[in-house]
Parts: C-alpha cells; sequence; structure tokens
C-alpha cells in the first residue's frame, strides 16, 4: 500500500512543470507527511490545466457514510499473493468502488518521494523511496470521486492512489506493494478520454526499479501531526548503491 508521501514543491514549480493554472487563493503547502484524511494537490481529467486540493482517501458517490480508501489495487482480486511476475488482468475494472472511476475519473497525484514500511514491522521501519537523478516532482496514478454529505450538503472530493505489485526495490524492504508511478510521456495520457481497459493496465505496472532508491528513517513519520524536514533525515545505508 501507499499511506503517506511527501510533496514539498509549493505551486509555481509544480505549474512549470505539470503546465497548470493555479486558482488564486489555492493555500498548498509543503508537507513532509502527507497522510490519509489530509488535503494535497490534484490534477484531474475534469480540469486537466489546472491544480487542485482533493482529500487523501476515496470516498465513493455511492457510500452511506465517509471512508478512507486510500488505495485502489490494479489486480484487483487477481493477485492475492501479489505475485511480483503478475501477469494476468487488472481486476480493478470489476471492483464496485473503483470500476466508474477507473474509467472516467483518473487524476495525477503529484509527489515528491513517497513512505513505505516493511510487511512485518510497517511504519515501525519506515523507507523514504524516491526517483533517482533528483526526478521530482513525479506523479502516481489516481482516481477520484465527490461524495455529498446527506444531512449538512458538504460536497467531499477525494482521491485513492493505484497500487501494484513490487519492484525489484520494494521487494528488498521487503514490502509486497507498490503506488504506480506514471512516466512522465503517460501522464497527460492517463488523463485522457475513451481509453481501452487494455490501454489503461498497461500504465498500472511497476515502475522499473533501476529508476529508483530508497534509504530507512525514524519512525517519528508514524505521527500524521508530525511534519518537518527532520522526517527524512537517513537512518540507514541506501537501499542500493549510487555512483
Amino acid at each position: 500500500m501507499c499511506g503517506r508521501f511527501i510533496l514539498i514543491q509549493d505551486a509555481i514549480p509544480l505549474k512549470n512543470r505539470f503546465k497548470l493554472e493555479i486558482p488564486e487563493g489555492l493555500d498548498l503547502r509543503p508537507s513532509y507527511n502527507i497522510s490519509p484524511g489530509q488535503k494535497t494537490a490534484v490534477i484531474t481529467d475534469e480540469r486537466p490545466h489546472e491544480l487542485q486540493l482533493y482529500r487523501f482517501g476515496l470516498t465513493p458517490l455511492w457510500a452511506e457514510k465517509p471512508v478512507l480508501l486510500i488505495n485502489a489495487r490494479s489486480e484487483g482480486d487477481n493477485n492475492p499473493t501479489d505475485d511480483p511476475d503478475f501477469t494476468g488482468e487488472m481486476g480493478i475494472f470489476n471492483k464496485p468502488s473503483f470500476r466508474k472511476p477507473i474509467r472516467s475519473q483518473r487524476c495525477l497525484i503529484p509527489a515528491d518521494a513517497f513512505i513505505e514500511g516493511t510487511v512485518k514491522e510497517k511504519l515501525d521501519k519506515p523507507f523514504v523511496i524516491y526517483l533517482r537523478n533528483k526526478v521530482r516532482p513525479f506523479a502516481f496514478a489516481g482516481i477520484w470521486d465527490e461524495w455529498k454529505h446527506p444531512e449538512s450538503g458538504e460536497l467531499i472530493r477525494s482521491f485513492a492512489i493505484l497500487t501494484t505489485f513490487p519492484n525489484r526495490l520494494m521487494a528488498r524492504i521487503p514490502h509486497n506493494r507498490m503506488p504506480v508511478i506514471l512516466h512522465r510521456e503517460d501522464e497527460l495520457r492517463w488523463l485522457s478520454k475513451g481509453l481501452s481497459t487494455e490501454e489503461l493496465s498497461s500504465m498500472m505496472m511497476p515502475y522499473p526499479a533501476e529508476l529508483m532508491n530508497g534509504y530507512p528513517i525514524a519512525p517519528t513519520i508514524k505521527n500524521p501531526k508530525t511534519n518537518d524536514p527532520g522526517l527524512l533525515h537517513p537512518a540507514g545505508p541506501r537501499i542500493f548503491t549510487e555512483g
């Protein structure tokens, strides 16, 4: 899964990187610990040239009450063992919570890095995972939805990050899932209308491990209220040696 990530860019670098308009009054603040329930930057297929703030944790349109579905499995139920050599069909298209958003409500979630723990220790043993060669920000593949509170009328716009089976880097942590990181040339394509399930499935694959790296940090990151640069201080060597 991917339950914590980092975005310390302000609106101007995001505007330049993704060729966006920034609405007046948009309050985007750097965060070293974006956690479920918090708002962060998204770029939706509905408004592909505008930066918006959505809640991390998707509540489907039909839900009776707010929920926080932070991740959506690309394989759905088709890869129960998280096989890193999985070659089957992506089952997300059949999941009730996700089958409509994956077809018509997709988004990009800008990030500078993400946090992942081991399978057993979880965030008691966290790692910062980043793209090599200072490739940041990048974009997770996401889906979004909006939910209206039946009593207050409040409209909640929210998103979930797609996950996929692990690459070699994630297996070294070890962790059995990873977020879907889009190649730059696929970002606008992800937001395009009318894509087939085959075209969408081709973008849900693990990002190449050789283009990524990570290092351990202190478990202080577990507290969603902590948010400062010290959270990213290394607590050990990088997973892969970098020359």
